[in-house]
């Protein structure tokens, strides 16, 4: 059975994912930046959703090279996400050199013990995937969310057909970043993947008003549509 989960940030989107069939929602704010932890607000809106959720652990945009205090406050974060009832958490760390941050990881692990866990795409920045996917499966991720360390999965394919055999049976790999209808059928027959990571959205045309010429407001900002959504899981059905 495929699961496709969305990643959504705002309450209007959380509603649309589930309206459209999402399997697990990935709850962030601010997608534009890579998706950081969500608001109070947010989290409350998402608390009685009918889906999985995972949340994003993520103080702030930029590289995944985090300070102390940026670690206490992710672990803060964690022990708010539990407290809430939420199924998981999506998390990342590296160090300087793009490899995975061992020490950091296992701290927000283990705060996380007894939740679901998501590597986010700070593992696309590894030199190394295959010293990266023993990291990730001894301290005990559920999945890898990647896009075989390229900007897009159809980039990432080659990259991500290396990945899936090296993580075999131990660890699920989520490919994500630029799946749409077209090319999901591809990624779960050469990979044999069983999750698929997607916004499910299109582009609004910013409206050229006051908001857009201060500065608040993306250029082509992408919103989540429902209809995107029923037709990407409907290619992930038939392709398998």
């Amino acid at each position: 059975m495929s699961v496709l989960e969305v990643c959504v940030d705002d309450p209007e989107g959380l509603a649309t994912a589930i309206e459209g069939g999402a399997d697990r929602i990935e709850l962030c704010a601010a997608l534009a930046l890579g998706g950081l932890t969500p608001s109070p607000g947010l989290l409350a809106a998402a608390r009685s959703a009918p889906v999985p959720v995972y949340v994003m652990i993520r103080p702030r945009a930029g590289d995944f090279v985090f300070a102390a205090a940026e670690i206490n406050a992710m672990i803060a974060e964690i022990d708010h996400v539990r407290a809430l009832g939420f199924a998981g958490v999506v998390l990342g760390a590296s160090r300087p050199d793009g490899r995975l941050d061992t020490g950091t990881l296992a701290a927000l692990c283990g705060r996380a013990r007894g939740l679901g866990t998501t590597l986010h795409r700070a593992f696309d920045l590894v030199p190394d995937f295959a010293e990266a996917i023993e990291l990730a499966v001894a301290l005990g991720f559920e999945r890898i969310l990647t896009a075989g360390g390229a900007e897009n999965v159809d980039k990432g394919l080659k990259a991500l057909t290396d990945i899936t055999r090296l993580a075999g049976n131990r660890i699920s790999i989520m490919p994500g970043s630029g799946v749409t209808v077209t090319n999901a059928p591809e990624l779960i027959a050469r990979l044999g993947v069983r999750e698929l990571h997607a916004s499910g959205s299109r582009r609004r045309a910013a409206d050229g008003g006051p908001a857009g010429a201060l500065g608040f407001e993306l250029p082509g900002r992408k919103i989540t549509d429902a209809d995107t959504i029923r037709a990407l899981k409907s290619a992930m059905i038939a392709a398998q």
